[in-house]
């Protein structure tokens, strides 16, 4: 970043033109910018709809991105900074959660309803966040040309224009259309609001700048905007996502992979898949071969299937049944091949999961798969709990991570744990369960492979006998500065850091 840019105190919101037009990765990219420059900088979003959640400092719950966001400003992940939480159950219904706290189940017209309450706790949070940083990026949800959710807006321009912070919108020109995108977007704001964007960022271009040059001089003198940058497609980001699955559901081929020994991992996409970035150390791994299987797909021969977190634990069982999973499984374990459950991924695995005060849904209780002896009661309370400890594994390597779950899991098989997790007391307590016959394992934690050893140590145990141990954090690191020094190349930082206030 030019030394004479400076970075003013105030506040920008990044606006998309559609879902996973590229907010998140901007407002990452853009507090690695401010941090390098020295300023006390903080991601916001508003209200946050995804099931891909982290455990904060201050023991509450916020979108994963935020907490991504978080380390790309160099500070803790907490409440604050995404202070409304919608993790969806249904279709039509999500759990509301406020300052980190689930707070209730409520269908899209009761939300709808509860936005003025709501709306209360963004205000909060974001005063909190004016009175202790320099500079505030602020990320949008989905898009405001949304003319049906206008109305008691919170999470884009109806926060924009209560707070009066300038706005930056962003489009996709990788999905086609983007110039219809940002300027039917536009016209779809009121005057105000159209006032209040100050420009134009287009993301995830591929291709010869010159051939675009001529669509941007009519985007501008069209619009009266300015275009501030064209940020090129970025393969190969380690980036955790916001909520969708990643474009590549498999993993990248790593050059150099097809001589060393790999590893067939598979993860089925159930329809209520909750922190799938668990699995993003294995797609970086240069000796996984990772498949996500989406529903209707058989599944390819693997040497160890992962069961995924579930924000509907009794649908998403019923699910796999439906597309043959258990069957898969059986054939899967009768050969030898090993199976990891994680969360609800555990909880399916034993005899049964209850669900007595319709937490997830209708009350009642449903057969698990029956793999390991022990039995899940869905609670009203969340346990939300960062986690350090060992795996239960030879060798004992170190484990890093966090519990979220709805849930109490009791019975014999838990005798046997799979981990070994440090107590506030400096004592420690058993996590999850492992088969007599060693080819299951089951825990609560979330983020089990972005530990080095860990990971290396699990895959070890899947049949990997060289597994190397890959640092994710630092991969992670890597990719925030990549993303931040293309920022720095591709964008007009004067024009849009000057648009700060």
């Amino acid at each position: 970043m030019p030394d004479a840019v400076r970075i003013p105190r105030g506040a920008l919101m990044i606006q998309g033109t559609t879902s996973d037009a590229g907010k998140s990765t901007l407002v990452a990219g853009l507090c690695r910018l401010a941090l390098r420059a020295g300023v006390r900088v903080a991601p916001f979003k508003p209200q946050n709809m995804a099931l891909n959640s982290a455990v904060t400092v201050d023991g509450g719950e916020i979108g994963r991105a935020q907490a991504l966001q978080a380390v790309a400003a160099g500070i803790a992940a907490h409440t604050d900074l995404n202070p409304v939480l919608l993790k969806p159950t249904s279709d039509r219904g999500a759990q509301v959660i406020i300052h980190g706290k689930a707070r209730m189940n409520l269908d899209a017209r009761a939300y709808h309803d509860y936005k003025p309450v709501a709306f209360e706790a963004v205000l909060e949070s974001y005063a909190r966040l004016q009175a202790g940083y320099d500079t505030i990026f602020v990320e949008g949800a989905g898009s405001p040309a949304e003319i049906n959710l206008r109305d008691r807006d919170i999470a884009n321009m109806g926060f924009a224009e209560a707070v009066d912070c300038p706005v930056v919108l962003v489009a996709d020109i990788d999905r086609g259309g983007v110039f219809a995108h940002l300027t039917g977007t536009l016209a779809c704001l009121s005057e105000s609001e159209q006032a209040r964007v100050c420009g134009f960022i287009i993301n995830r271009f591929r291709g010869d700048i010159s051939l675009l040059k001529p669509g941007l001089d009519w985007l501008e003198a069209r619009t009266g905007k300015p275009v501030l940058g064209v940020v090129p497609y970025l393969h190969g980001l380690t980036l955790d996502a916001e909520d969708m699955l990643p474009r590549e559901l498999r993993a990248a081929q790593v050059a150099g992979a097809a001589a060393r020994t790999t590893l067939r991992v598979v993860v089925p996409v159930l329809p209520h898949i909750s922190n799938h970035t668990d699995f993003d150390a294995l797609r970086a791994h240069p000796q996984v071969d990772f498949h996500y299987v989406r529903s209707g797909t058989p599944p390819p021969a693997a040497d160890l299937i992962i069961l995924p977190g579930s924000k509907n634990v009794q649908g998403d069982l019923a699910f796999l049944r439906a597309q043959g999973w258990d069957l898969v499984l059986q054939r899967h374990l009768r050969y030898g091949g090993k199976v990891i459950g994680i969360c609800g991924g555990m909880q399916m695995l034993g005899r049964e999961v209850a669900d007595p005060h319709g937490v997830e849904g209708t009350p009642g209780s449903v057969a698990g798969l029956g793999w390991l002896d022990y039995s899940t009661t869905l609670t009203r309370e969340k346990t939300l709990k960062n986690v350090t400890g060992c795996l239960a594994l030879p060798g004992a390597a170190d484990v890093a991570g966090y519990e979220i779950h709805m849930g109490e899991t009791a019975g014999p098989a838990l005798a046997v744990p799979a981990l070994r997790l440090a107590t506030p007391e400096g004592g420690e307590r058993p996590d999850g369960a492992r088969s007599a016959d060693g080819q299951i394992l089951a825990t609560y934690v979330h983020s089990l492979f972005d530990t080095p050893a860990a990971c290396a140590s699990l895959l070890q145990w899947a049949g990997l006998s060289d597994a190397e141990a890959v640092d994710y954090p630092a991969l992670r690191e890597a990719s925030l500065d990549r993303l931040a020094d293309t920022l720095a190349g591709h964008l007009d930082l004067a024009r849009l850091f000057g648009a700060i206030r």
